[in-house]
Order: C-alpha cells, then sequence, then structure tokens
C-alpha cells in the first residue's frame, strides 16, 4: 500500500456502445448494443440506456432483444475501437512509462513512476486533466479511480460510473470496503459469493471479521489468505508496464450447427488467416498451432502441433490447422470453430517458405498413396451447400458497418434483408441523418472505413504540462468527485 493515491485505473464507459453512439448521433441517447447479431450471438456491450432495460454484457443477444426489442442492435467494429484505444492509451503513456493495459478499454497507471503525482492534490488534478484530455480528442467519456492500490484504484473507477472521478484516501480503505459486498473483491465470483452468503458472509466487513483461519477452512489456504488481505484493503501488487500475450487466436460461433465436411474445412483455413492477420499486426510469429473444435453437443476438442521454428506463414498457419482437423470427428455437426497460435516470438525463421513447401508436399503424397475412389458406387466428397443470399448480404453489409454511396456520401448499415441494404447516412459531427433503401448488389454502394470520431481534436502535444485541470460539468458528473 502507498501512503499516496497515487494509482490510477481509467475505465472507458460502455466502450463499445459509447463508441457507436458518437460515431451515429442518430443513436445518441438511445438504447445500442454491440454483439454477435445471429440465434447463438452473445452481448459485448450495452449502452447505459440498454442496461437500464436488464441488458448486460455476456447475455444471449435473443435474451437481449426480448428485454429491448426497440434498440439498435450492431456488430461491432473493432478497428475503430483499436483506433480509439490507441489514442486513449498513447495518452495515458505521456502520465508514465509504467502503464498497464487491461483490455482495449482499461488500464492501470502508476503515476508516482511517472513524476505527475505525489500526492492527493495531484493525483486529482491529474485525473482530471486526464478524463478532459479523453473527452477533447476521442469524444468520449472515461470514469477514473485513485488510490494507493491497484484493487482499490480498480473498485474506485467502478464506483465512479459513469464519467466521473473517485479518489481513496489512505487510512480510509476498510472503511469504504465494509459495506460492500464480497463480489466488489477481485477473484470472488458468483459460485465462491454464493459458497460466502451460506456461511453468513455478504459483506466486506463480514470477511475482515471472520478472520483468516475462518476463509482459509472456507475457500482454502492461497484463495483465503488472499480474500483477507483484500477485506483489510491491502494489495501490493506493482503496475506492470508490459503484458506479453501469451497466444492469439479466433473463433466463430455459428448461427446453424456445420455438418458438410468441406465447409468446415473452409471455415478453418479462413479462421486460419484471420489469426495470421492479427498474429502480424502484433508484430509477432508463433511455434504452436491449435484448433479448437466445439461439437454440437457441446463438448469441445482442442489440438495442436508444434511446428520446427515460429512462424506468420499464413499458409502454414493453415495447412497446420487442416491436418490437425483430420483428427477430429465432426459427423455430428459444429457449433464453434478456432485458430490459435501460442509460443510467440518476435522473429522467424529462414526456412519457412521451405517449410511451408514441406507440408504441401507432405499433403500431396499422402493424397498420392490414398485408394482412388470405387468406380461407380464410391463415396464422394459433397460439394458445399452454398450460401443463402441472405446470409452473404448480412456478411457484407453488417449491421451498424460503415458504408459509402457515390451520390449520397458516408453512412452506415442500419439493416439488410430480402435483397435490399438500408442505410442511414449521417457523419460523427453531423445532424441525424436521412435514410434510404438500396439493392444488395447496388454498384455506387460499397463497405467503407470507419471515419474518427472527432473531426478537430484539440493539440494535446505538449500534454500533461499544458493539460487544464478540469473541464466543463466535471463537478456534476456521475460517480462522485469527493473522497470517502
Amino acid at each position: 500500500m502507498r501512503p499516496a493515491p497515487t494509482i490510477l485505473h481509467l475505465d472507458m464507459d460502455a466502450f463499445y456502445a459509447s463508441a457507436e453512439q458518437a460515431a451515429k448521433p442518430s443513436l445518441r441517447g438511445k438504447a445500442v448494443v454491440v454483439g454477435g447479431l445471429g440465434p447463438r450471438g452473445v452481448v459485448a456491450t450495452a449502452s447505459y440506456e440498454a442496461r437500464r432495460l436488464g441488458v448486460h454484457s455476456a447475455m444471449p443477444t435473443a435474451q437481449a432483444r426480448r428485454l429491448a426489442p426497440n434498440a439498435a442492435y450492431l456488430v461491432p467494429r473493432f478497428s475503430l475501437y483499436r483506433a480509439v484505444s490507441d489514442q486513449v492509451m498513447e495518452l495515458l503513456g505521456r502520465l508514465s512509462p509504467l502503464v498497464e493495459p487491461l483490455s482495449l478499454d482499461e488500464a492501470f497507471v502508476d503515476l508516482e513512476a511517472g513524476g505527475t503525482a505525489d500526492d492527493s492534490a495531484s493525483a486529482r488534478a491529474t485525473g482530471e486533466g486526464l478524463r478532459t484530455a479523453i473527452h477533447e480528442v476521442t469524444g468520449l467519456s472515461g470514469s477514473v479511480g485513485l488510490a494507493g492500490s491497484k484493487m482499490l484504484a480498480k473498485i474506485a473507477s467502478e464506483e465512479a460510473k459513469p464519467d466521473g472521478l473517485l479518489l481513496i484516501e489512505p487510512g480510509t480503505e476498510r472503511e469504504l470496503l465494509a459495506p460492500m459486498s464480497v463480489r466488489i473483491l477481485p477473484g470472488v465470483g458468483p459460485a465462491t459469493g454464493d459458497h460466502l452468503r451460506r456461511a453468513g458472509m455478504t459483506t466486506v466487513h463480514d470477511l475482515a471479521e471472520a478472520g483468516e483461519a475462518e476463509l482459509v477452512r472456507l475457500v482454502g489456504k492461497a484463495h483465503g489468505h488472499g480474500l483477507y488481505r483484500m477485506a483489510l484493503g491491502l494489495d501490493d501488487r506493482p503496475v506492470v508496464a508490459e503484458r506479453d500475450a501469451k497466444s492469439v487466436s479466433v473463433e466463430d460461433t455459428f448461427d446453424v450447427d456445420l455438418h458438410d465436411r468441406v465447409r468446415v474445412r473452409a471455415e478453418v483455413e479462413r479462421l486460419a488467416v484471420r489469426c495470421v492477420e492479427r498474429l502480424r499486426a502484433a508484430d509477432r510469429s508463433g511455434r504452436t498451432v491449435v484448433l479448437k473444435v466445439r461439437r454440437y453437443d457441446f463438448s469441445t476438442l482442442t489440438r495442436s502441433e508444434t511446428l520446427r521454428g515460429p512462424t506468420d506463414d499464413p499458409t502454414v498457419v493453415r495447412e497446420a490447422a487442416g491436418r490437425l482437423l483430420e483428427s477430429v470427428d465432426t459427423t455430428g455437426g459444429v457449433r464453434l470453430l478456432g485458430v490459435g497460435v501460442t509460443g510467440l516470438a518476435d522473429y522467424t525463421q529462414e526456412d519457412l517458405f521451405a517449410q511451408a513447401a514441406d507440408a504441401r508436399e507432405l499433403a500431396q503424397r499422402a493424397q498420392e498413396h490414398s485408394p482412388p475412389p470405387v468406380e461407380g458406387g464410391g463415396e464422394s466428397v459433397p460439394e458445399p451447400e452454398p450460401d443463402s443470399a441472405e446470409l452473404l448480404a448480412a456478411r457484407r453489409w453488417p449491421a451498424g458497418h460503415d458504408v459509402h454511396h457515390e451520390e449520397h456520401g458516408h453512412g452506415w448499415v442500419q439493416g439488410s434483408g430480402v435483397g435490399r441494404v438500408t442505410v442511414r447516412f449521417e457523419e460523427p459531427w453531423s445532424a441525424p441523418g436521412r435514410v434510404l433503401t438500396f439493392r444488395v448488389d447496388d454498384p455506387l454502394l460499397r463497405p467503407a472505413d470507419p471515419l474518427p470520431l472527432v473531426r478537430d481534436a484539440a493539440d494535446y502535444s505538449s500534454w500533461p504540462a499544458s493539460l487544464p485541470k478540469s473541464r466543463s460539468g466535471a463537478d456534476s458528473s456521475g460517480g462522485g468527485e469527493s473522497s470517502p
């Protein structure tokens, strides 16, 4: 624990949904749900308007539609979210060399290591300045928690939501935590929380009063020891600047189980290429290819193959994933497929192209030595069923994604079906735009890249030295501005 609240936790408010509302003037103030839209889709993020209707992340989209039938349901635009995240992380990096990203929209910052705060007053001023900078540069809001430890800083940012700042003065931790639910503590999920409730412990105060020995008896030595320290507000974990990813992977859940073996292999190869794209975007390579298959009965199988050296070659990964698929029985149907690469490195070996050639040669030899099909009655490989026009339209024109029309300009897809695509033409800085409908094959309509959320962002090149210490309306924002 530090004697000053110099650990900052930033959590962007309803990040994906807020970015969509900022990009689409017609959706501001309305319920927005971002996630998978198919029968098996899951909510990634819901706007605060949708949350008031009972929608939350990880909820099946079908259930969300029943709770909020009039909400806007959009497919995620990760290219936009990553671009905004890069802007936010660049601002955080100006505060300190010790920034620990947890996700696209969340990070810890050690203000003391950056010399930007050494007491409560300077920490508060820095936190308010950060909120100002984020709003001016991205148009979005973030909630800030400040405390003497990572655990308390994260709890503070959660209590400050939405669009607020909460600073926990050292020495007040136990008083603040005491009435809170045990679920507020890291590592206390539904199962542990229910187990503690049955033992009569529902608040953090109950845990502190029970004592370490009783918690060890209830949840085990390692967890019980840590739980007791957290109940006392103790947390000595440092902010770690670099968090190396251990793997890169992509996966898809299908609305209808796949039974066609050729279609399954085609999807595996497509996922392998997407995986390599992510791998290259991170300037990494990997040595082990992993295939994940979830079958019709929810049983999940994983297979892996370790290569001779690290690779970022799509042919190598694609063919390795194809070989792994051969060892998996998919006759009952497949509901999910995933391809990943582990054993990450920052380089590739010089013989990767030879490695790809070797793999192709091995596959060709196996084909040459396999028995020929029996003439007049032998089994043939079935042709993959062609995708329906509706499915192809949904893939080309996902709801919420950007488009450009040569006559009407920039817009976004409201929906597609029956051979038509409906587009609302507006930009982040315009008034709500008009809606027009086109044929899905209209030659004047094409997919487009997202526009920046702020057209003329303020210049923060000299930040944080020149950063204003507060912004209008900050004192009245949600989440509270004073120490507990």
